[in-house]
């Protein structure tokens, strides 16, 4: 197991919630093609911030950051298809919406210093 890492486990923590939301889509409301879209977005935030912990380079570090930044910020926008398009409650996608947008800030704030 790696050393305790916010990131990591703010990630992770998030990619469990996701799978949840994707079986609940998935079984309760039987949708099946925007719930496999947040799936594979929401879990994959998390796989390359994993992946950039083992990167080869500072480049590389910062390269697998920035997918993991853009896949936080497609994960925004399919949840926020599936709360306007009514697949999930105001305060389901409040909650889960929230901390989609904390990893987005955490992501950004890591990245910008990637040019200093």
């Amino acid at each position: 197991m790696m050393k305790e890492n916010v990131i990591i486990d703010k990630s992770k923590a998030f990619a469990l919630r996701i799978i949840k939301l994707y079986r609940y889509l998935r079984e309760e409301k039987h949708e099946f093609v925007l719930s496999k879209q947040v799936l594979r977005s929401g879990t994959s935030i998390g796989a390359n911030i994993r992946e950039a912990q083992r990167g080869q380079s500072r480049p590389d570090f910062y390269s697998k950051l920035n997918i993991a930044l853009k896949e936080a910020d497609e994960t925004a926008y399919w949840l926020e298809l599936l709360y306007e398009g009514g697949f999930i409650s105001s305060q389901s996608f409040k909650s889960i919406y929230a901390d989609c947008k904390e990893l987005i800030r955490i992501l950004t704030s890591i990245t910008k210093t990637q040019n200093q």
